[in-house]
Formats: C-alpha cells, sequence, structure tokens
C-alpha cells in the first residue's frame, strides 16, 4: 500500500494561487490536482514534496490546519489597492528575504572593518525641502547634469556605482536570486530600500524597463536619504500612497531634471511632446521622466502626461520584444544582482577563510568553488 499525507485540500488551493501559477501548468505536473484541492485523492509523501517545490513553500506549511496568513515583512509603500495585489507573491517575498540576509551579512562585515555608517543614512527628514534634498543627493552621488552622459538615460549603472561608492549595496535583478524561472513582476513591485546604518539596501527590480530603472533606483535612494524602509511602486504616474512616497517621487524627479534648469531650457513656442523629446535628450533622462516632469510644471494636463506616456510604453515594449535576447555573461551579471559592493567583501572574506564557502554560495546564487574563484579573479579580488 503507498501512504498518503492527510492534507487539508485549502492548503493545496491556497500554494496554488500564492503561487500565481497556472492551474493548467501545475495540473501537467500533478494530474490528481483537481482531486487533492477537493478533497477526493491525497498524495504521497513525495508528490507532497514536489508540490511544494513547485509552489514554493515549505513541506510544514501545507501541513498545517489552516492556510497562513502572510504580509509584506517591510512597510508597503505601493499605492495598489487591490486584494491580489496587495497579496505578497512567494517570489518578493524570497527576494526580501535574500536582501535581508546579505544585509544581515555585510553589517557584520562593516562593523568588524570599521568601515563606519553611511552618512547619507537617515540625514533627511521629511521637512526637508525637496529641491534642496535633490541638490545635495547629485552633488553627493556627482550626478549633475554637466558629468552625465548619454548611457545614464539608458541604464542605472552609473549611478549605482557612485551609490555604493558611499556605501549603498545596490541590487539590480529581474529574477529571485539566480533562478530564472522565477522572474519579478514590475507591476508588482519596482524596488524596495532596506534602511541600515551600517548597511544601506536598495534592490531595483530588473524586469522593469532601463528608464524606469533609474528612476526606481532614484527614488530608493531618496528612502536612504530620508531612512525610512519600503516597499515601493516608484511609479511616474500613480498618486503615491503615503507622504514620504510622495517626497521621494518629488525628490527623485527633480534630481534627475532640476526645475529651475527645466524652466530656463523650455521653449514654450514647441509642442508638448515634441520638446519633451528635446528635452530628454538635454538632460540625459529618458522621455517618461521629462513627461513627468513638465507635468509637474503645468505644461502638461493629466491626460496629455498620461496618454504621452503610455505612447512611450508601448513603443519601448515594442522595442524591447523585437530584440533578441541573450543569456548575458553570468559573471558579468551576478554582481550586479547581488551588489558588487557586496560581492567583493563576501569574496575577499570566503578566500580569507573567515566565511564558510556553503554560506557565501548561499548569498551569491551558485554552488560551485571553482565558480567563486573565477569570479573573484574577474572583480579582482583574488
Amino acid at each position: 500500500m503507498v501512504e498518503r499525507v492527510d492534507v487539508n485540500p485549502q492548503l493545496i488551493t491556497w500554494a496554488r494561487r500564492r503561487s500565481r501559477h497556472a492551474a493548467a501548468t501545475l495540473r501537467r505536473r500533478f494530474p490528481k490536482l483537481d482531486d487533492w484541492e477537493q478533497g477526493a485523492w491525497s498524495p504521497t509523501q513525495k508528490q507532497l514534496e514536489d508540490y511544494a517545490r513547485a509552489t514554493h513553500v515549505s513541506v510544514e506549511w501545507l501541513l498545517l490546519d489552516a492556510p497562513p496568513e502572510e504580509r509584506v515583512p517591510i512597510p508597503d509603500g505601493r499605492a495598489v489597492t487591490r486584494a491580489e495585489a496587495r497579496r505578497p507573491t512567494p517570489d518578493m517575498l524570497d527576494t526580501i528575504q535574500q536582501c535581508h540576509q546579505r544585509q544581515s551579512w555585510y553589517r557584520k562585515f562593516a562593523r568588524a572593518t570599521r568601515e563606519g555608517a553611511v552618512a547619507a543614512v537617515g540625514s533627511m527628514t521629511l521637512d526637508t525641502d525637496v529641491v534642496d534634498a535633490a541638490t545635495a543627493m547629485r552633488a553627493a552621488l556627482d550626478f549633475e547634469l554637466a558629468e552625465r552622459r548619454a548611457a545614464y538615460a539608458h541604464s542605472p549603472a552609473r549611478l549605482a556605482q557612485s551609490a555604493e561608492e558611499l556605501g549603498v549595496l545596490v541590487m539590480v535583478n529581474g529574477v529571485v536570486g539566480s533562478n530564472t524561472r522565477r522572474k519579478l513582476d514590475a507591476s508588482e513591485f519596482r524596488g524596495f530600500a532596506l534602511v541600515d546604518r551600517d548597511a544601506p539596501v536598495v534592490f531595483v527590480n530588473g524586469t522593469d524597463m532601463k528608464p524606469a530603472q533609474v528612476f526606481t533606483l532614484a527614488h530608493e535612494l531618496a528612502h536612504v536619504w530620508l531612512g525610512e524602509t519600503a516597499l515601493c511602486d516608484a511609479d511616474l504616474t500613480a498618486r503615491a500612497a503615503t507622504r514620504a512616497e510622495a517626497w521621494c517621487t518629488a525628490v527623485a524627479a527633480e534630481f534627475l531634471v532640476p526645475e529651475i534648469e527645466l524652466r530656463a531650457q523650455l521653449d514654450e513656442s514647441r509642442a508638448g511632446v515634441e520638446e519633451a523629446q528635446r528635452l530628454a535628450k538635454r538632460f540625459k533622462v529618458s522621455p517618461l521622466v521629462m513627461y513627468r516632469r513638465l507635468h509637474d510644471i503645468g505644461r502638461f494636463h493629466r491626460y496629455a502626461f498620461e496618454t504621452a506616456y503610455e505612447k512611450e510604453i508601448d513603443r519601448l515594449r515594442e522595442q524591447r520584444a523585437s530584440r533578441k535576447s541573450g543569456g548575458g555573461n553570468f559573471y558579468n551579471t551576478q554582481p550586479v544582482r547581488v551588489s558588487k559592493r557586496f560581492a567583493r567583501a563576501l569574496l575577499a572574506s570566503t578566500l580569507d577563510g573567515r566565511t564558510r564557502d556553503t554560506e557565501a554560495f548561499e548569498m551569491l546564487g551558485f554552488r560551485q568553488a571553482t565558480t567563486l574563484r573565477k569570479l573573484a579573479e574577474r572583480m579582482g579580488v583574488a
């Protein structure tokens, strides 16, 4: 006789919905799924373990009497109101947990090596003038308009580098860890900040479009200066859910496009969209950001702003869909996913014998010692 596990059918259904996998997809792997959910049949221990892995839950959770109530483990500043959107996915929860794990390790490392607290953390408040805040951040991050290049509009790399030089761990990733089968959803969240004086972390959802990533990074860095941890939409069109989100969005917009310079460069005789595109090139930002700034100063009414914004989003989506997606170079990609500053510190500590290989593998997202050594060589650590 095959021994079957007595499981509350509600837990089977809960795990499926929580995973957001299509029922048809799970049925192909688990033909008896409908029977399990209806209580007409029970899975074997092996089937239950496989189902737990497929839905990203623990077996222990599936053996509870009732589904657990999960909450976002950090302050939620997203503007979404739908219950389904508010329910956190395992992908988002695992990503936050992984970032917390890296932050905890780096905090100990920073204290052991006497790096000192990151001066920017909590240096501003919600009462700090938006223009003053953005001006101070631009100076600290060497992001003045005169220093920018065209590439700034397309990649957050240079801004991330400047932030890391100040002590902020910047992680840009579009998957959970290094699991390419678990892609993050930009419609669920665009980024978050885990504020800590010794090891502040900023995470940017890498599935979002590059121009949106730059704005998200600026928004999350504003959270670091503000000293508040938050999960964010960082949406240029949405109305902020909290005062902190409104402040960080305003600071990010001013940081990228200073209003005084924008008004000085504005040509009132040009049509709105045409002028926005010209100014976007002048300020080395995307048209998306410029549409928002022109709306901020009253040049675009709400409807015109949202219409132009959606058209640009559609154009970017078509552009991205037409490109052939390459796998990329692991040794270039992985340090960006986990923060280059964090990766260098962890690799050095592991090679020196202060951190166990197994702990490093878990936080770096691979399991081979040869990969660790090669990554260390590529990053100039070995």
